[in-house]
């Protein structure tokens, strides 16, 4: 069998992207039984996207729907619309960061530093607890700030192109306010964590008596004492973590609702039976938020009405880029 890899050369004095094929690896098979190493799936101006990075980007997310139990020719679609979403947002980075050079754009490592401490206390992380969090989504820290870098160095092209032309009034500031007093009339919000035993579609009344049970025998460990953390590593059926986040009541089902009405931390529910089986459970952590005056929160709200605002006219920056620029998609 046959194998050539593509090799992909810019040539700056014509400003073309130049192909060399070469004897030697491996990627998908053509009709002659030769094998290529990648291929390009879009040229955007002088940049190119290739196949094996696409893949990169759409695998945990074709990983995900493939565990969903869809028919194939469902989930073929799925990923296929999947594939096209994907392959247009690395497109729009591509042209993003070309004029983030075209800009000489920087991040220094003190904004990262400052993001990434925002990060911890919006969501009232410890630094272990962020890096946890990380942990069960597969990034280290230094992947992490990168993502951050990214992102911030992005925000300067937008404040660059787009947001020093947007102005919000004191008068835009206190209409949202008086139109949105339930959000600053103060609340709590509770970290949760979850046991849960899934009863299969097929059951019949015995095997769901069956699983109760043992959820039972589950609630009676944590009625004993023992730490809820060790018993969800052993026992729970989730496909993820056991937290499951930070939620305000009004965010949670009624059923939930319910059942932690007068709960404080450190306590855990009964075994409630749902719509996803059988689950405990359990609130790590209560935060009281006060109410908070329209000073108190003057910035915040300018800060919403500008990412609005701001994401309607990127949207149209975008389009113009789109217009001016050479994008070829190489199915």
């Amino acid at each position: 069998m046959n194998k050539i890899i593509i090799e992909i050369v810019k040539c700056s004095a014509c400003r073309a992207i130049c192909f060399i094929l070469i004897l030697g690896f491996t990627a998908f098979n053509m009709a002659d039984g030769t094998e290529v190493v990648d291929r390009i799936v879009a040229v955007v101006n002088d940049d190119i996207i290739m196949l094996s990075e696409l893949n990169q980007f759409i695998k945990p997310y074709s990983d995900k729907i493939k565990t969903l139990g869809y028919p194939i020719e469902q989930e073929r679609k799925m990923i296929f619309k999947m594939r096209d979403d994907i392959l247009s947002k690395l497109i729009d980075q591509k042209l993003t960061d070309q004029e983030i050079k075209r800009f000489k754009i920087s991040v220094s490592e003190k904004e990262i530093d400052a993001a990434v401490e925002r990060i911890k206390e919006t969501n009232y992380y410890s630094d272990e607890e962020l890096r946890k969090e990380l942990a069960k989504q597969g990034l280290s820290i230094g992947e992490h700030r990168n993502n951050i870098k990214e992102q911030i160095l992005r925000s300067k092209l937008v404040n660059l192109e787009v947001k020093s032309k947007v102005v919000i009034t004191s008068q835009d500031v206190k209409s949202y306010y008086e139109a949105h007093r339930d959000e600053y009339c103060g609340e709590k919000k509770y970290r949760l964590l979850n046991i849960i035993m899934k009863v299969p579609s097929f059951a019949d009344e015995a095997r769901k008596f069956l699983i109760q049970k043992k959820m039972q025998a589950v609630l009676e460990k944590l009625k004993a004492g023992e730490p809820f953390e060790e018993v969800a590593k052993a026992y729970s059926e989730s496909s993820g973590s056991f937290d499951i986040g930070l939620f305000t009541i009004n965010e949670l089902s009624p059923q939930l609702q319910e059942a932690i009405k007068g709960l404080g931390e450190g306590e855990f529910t009964s075994v409630l039976d749902t719509d996803y089986g059988y689950q405990i459970f359990y609130i790590s952590k209560v935060i009281d938020i006060p109410a908070k005056s329209l000073e108190e929160v003057t910035a915040e709200i300018q800060e919403k009405l500008f990412r609005e605002i701001v994401d309607k006219k990127f949207g149209s920056w975008l389009d113009d880029l789109h217009k001016k620029s050479h994008i070829k998609i190489i199915k």
